[in-house]
């Protein structure tokens, strides 16, 4: 999707042998929407910040499937959560 991109990113970056697979493009785009509509906009890029972040300070992109997985239930979690609180407060007003 964003190879040359991607490519470019990481040699600017010092980084040139970092490639991401398809796999792993798909995963951080999933992370993003998910924190994006569970959380708020703004979360979308600093989650996958965070994500990077940890990853770099573990040395590689070993962890990232497990990673994504647990910052998207989390963020999952915090827009159902936040959807039972509006229809709670939506209910309450009607009353």
């Amino acid at each position: 999707m964003f190879e040359a991109w991607l490519r470019e990113a990481a040699t600017e970056l010092g980084r040139p042998e970092l490639e991401l697979t398809r796999e792993q493009q798909d995963a951080v785009l999933d992370l993003a929407r998910v924190a994006a509509h569970g959380v708020a906009r703004p979360a979308a890029p600093l989650t996958t910040f965070l994500a990077g972040y940890v990853l770099g300070a573990q040395g590689g992109l070993d962890g990232l499937d497990d990673l994504v997985a647990r910052l998207s239930a989390a963020a999952e979690a915090r827009g159902t959560a936040k959807s039972e609180s509006e229809t709670d407060s939506a209910s309450d007003s009607s009353d």
